[in-house]
């Protein structure tokens, strides 16, 4: 039975990077997929929030967007899922991946640019508080990669270390033996 409520999710999917994107499409649609993420938040405080879940990825909008679901449950809390999402597009003009990343439940709305340095990607925005966020995909294999969070508050001289999450590809060996 064909359910009207699903033509939006239709309409979005892509099956790969739009032609026009040429070299810039493999920045991120090497994660394409779904993948066991380990988070980690470091608190100011010194304390460690860790929680468990998972993060897919897929090109959307023609192949000129890749969006990400990122969901977890925290190790301590309610048990309840939370969630956040991410678009991405390359803007020629600026030469630059542009992303917003969207958590609706904690009223989050975050805007960082940058690309591919080396073999990493590393994007850069301001937060709310002014100060300077740096996301980065680090270590990045066909089947793992490790996604940090950092901030400055000088001037982006030093950086504190405010998340790193371990992705592990769903249905590696890894992965299997982990979730059992």
């Amino acid at each position: 039975m064909n359910d009207s409520r699903r033509d939006m999710i239709t309409a979005l999917e892509a099956a790969g990077p739009h032609p026009s994107l040429g070299v810039q499409g493999r920045v991120f649609d090497r994660f394409v997929g779904t993948w066991d993420c380990d988070y980690a938040n470091f608190k100011e405080d010194g304390t460690i929030e860790r929680a468990h879940g998972e993060v897919i990825f897929g090109w959307v909008l023609d192949g000129r967007v890749v969006q990400d679901i990122w969901t977890w449950t925290d190790e301590k809390g309610s048990g309840q899922r939370e969630l956040g999402t991410t678009l991405r597009f390359f803007d020629s003009k600026a030469g630059k991946w542009r992303i917003v990343w969207v958590d609706p439940i904690s009223y989050a709305i975050k805007k960082l640019s940058g690309g591919a340095v080396g073999d990493r990607i590393v994007l850069e925005g301001t937060a709310d508080d002014g100060s300077r966020i740096r996301w980065s995909f680090n270590e990045i294999r066909n089947d793992s990669f490790i996604w940090r969070g950092e901030k400055s508050r000088h001037a982006s001289k030093t950086w504190r270390l405010v998340a790193e999450y371990h992705l592990k590809r769903r249905g590696t060996a890894a992965s299997k033996e982990k979730n059992g």
